[in-house]
């Protein structure tokens, strides 16, 4: 539990993933330089032992006897003939290893000149017969130790053929500290385990002040979504922070849902208020009959308590539909011919004349009819004489115009009329004008079916709806 609480936060993942990438990174680096470091300082001793080696060897190659030569104190210098008989050493040489011999004095030379022995066995050892004088080219490099006067240490020896002027093979083994690798290592080692952690640790205060910088408008806005849920204020906004980045992009994304949310609250509140007077006015004035009927049975109004009820009806039918446009209930995808539809809405109207070409459109039957059943509502309610249905086609759309000779739609009410519950001036009276839900919902259904429902000028005059829907 207190695991997850800790590293809970974007803050804690974001500095233990920076930490443990540069803690790797650091490792790897550093393992990296210690063996380029190492295998350099190796590379050197070895350079520094074959040259001394050589100078030994070009010593005995122009006529220096093993006896006279001086090999010095401060590394160990071996010649050993063909036999591994040491023949010269270093001075103050104590013990070795990794050469061809641990002998650390030198045997007398015998009369005969040294490695008179089997030459098939010196070419077995160095590849190459070497004449008289000559070097061998040939250097090979071992790791051992070597103590001189009671130091000891580790060497890489250089083991180098030479032939002198009198036929004697011998070999020489020069050797050069490590030391200086090793005590080059093991600082660089020193260093890195100490400022390693220090890094680590400057990384990781950086990444968690630049993190916590970086959210802490993302703070804000939880602060403020925060109170915003407890207030139910959807008018208020969460703050933006003065950016662009993606903080700055959640944050103005975050305000136009709030505001999206704030517009549909408000348009479900209107709609409540608006179906609630919608309602109360059938419903009183049915009572107010039945209430008279009861008293008086004389003064019933029947067919006008009929009329009301009906109203109420269709009403409730519409608020209905509306609640499952606004469910997001899908329209179905039976296909259909919609000027067969067009011609069965417009079937007994008086006035209405229709020009309906076969086009085939997928949706809810049912709807779309209500849709023109609507739209011919509506051009009967405001046509002098005529109201014309034209379907036809247009690309890849089915278009149905429904266009009468009225008064037309003035150009600043022609998206509002489209709105719940309005009904212009000259449609006030609820008996004619209906509760201004038609048109709202054709539009609705017409958008659920992928098309649109738009009105204009008619070209003699009036209003023309166009009903535009994908084919099939």
């Amino acid at each position: 539990m207190t695991a997850n609480r800790l590293f809970g936060s974007v803050r804690s993942r974001a500095t233990l993933g920076a930490g443990l990438v540069v803690a790797v990174a650091l490792v790897l680096a550093g393992a990296a330089v210690l063996v380029s470091l190492r295998s350099n300082l190796i590379d050197q001793a070895d350079t520094q032992a074959e040259r001394s080696a050589r100078g030994v060897a070009t010593l005995l190659a122009t006529g220096k006897s093993s006896a006279d030569l001086d090999l010095g104190d401060e590394n160990p210098v071996q010649v050993v003939d063909a036999n591994g008989t040491l023949v010269a050493v270093s001075d103050g040489l104590e013990r070795i290893s990794g050469t061809a011999t641990d002998a650390v004095k030198a045997q007398a030379q015998p009369g005969s000149p040294s490695g008179s022995g089997d030459d098939s066995d010196d070419e077995a050892d160095h590849g190459t017969a070497l004449e008289p004088g000559e070097i061998g080219d040939d250097v090979e490099l071992t790791d051992g130790t070597a103590t001189i006067d009671g130091a000891s240490a580790d060497y890489r020896f250089a083991a180098l053929p030479v032939e002198t002027d009198d036929g004697a093979e011998l070999t020489v083994y020069a050797g050069e500290s490590l030391d200086t690798e090793q005590s080059a290592v093991d600082s660089a080692l020193t260093v890195m385990l100490i400022g390693f952690p220090l890094l680590l640790g400057v990384v990781a205060a950086a990444t968690w002040l630049v993190t916590r910088r970086a959210l802490r408008p993302v703070e804000g806005i939880r602060r403020e979504m925060a109170a915003i849920t407890a207030s139910e204020d959807l008018a208020r906004r969460v703050p933006e922070p003065d950016t662009h980045d993606e903080v700055a992009r959640l944050a103005r994304t975050t305000n136009a849902t709030l505001a999206a949310l704030e517009a549909s609250v408000e348009r479900q509140r209107r709609f409540v208020a608006d179906a609630s007077h919608e309602l109360r006015s059938p419903i009183a004035s049915l009572r107010t009959q039945l209430e008279v009927g009861a008293a008086h049975p004389e003064l019933l109004d029947v067919p006008g308590a009929v009329q009301d009820t009906v109203r109420l009806q269709r009403l409730a039918a519409d608020l209905l539909l509306l609640a499952r446009l606004d469910a997001g209930e899908g329209p179905g995808d039976k296909r259909f011919d919609l000027g067969e539809v067009v011609r069965r809405e417009a079937r007994g109207r008086d006035g209405v004349t229709v020009e309906a070409a076969d086009v085939e459109v997928a949706g809810s039957r049912s709807r779309l009819g209500r849709v023109i059943g609507n739209l011919l509502d509506n051009a009967q309610r405001h046509a002098r004489s005529a109201v014309g249905v034209t379907v036809r086609r247009d690309g890849a759309w089915a278009v149905v115009e429904v266009a009468d000779d009225g008064e037309g739609v003035a150009e600043a009410d022609r998206e509002r009329i489209f709105e719940r519950f309005v009904r212009l001036d000259e449609a006030r009276s609820r008996d004619d004008g209906g509760a201004g839900l038609g048109l709202a919902i054709a539009r609705d259904v017409a958008a659920r079916h992928g098309g649109t429902l738009t009105v204009r000028d008619a070209p003699a005059g009036g209003a023309l709806f166009e009903l535009r829907l994908p084919l099939v």
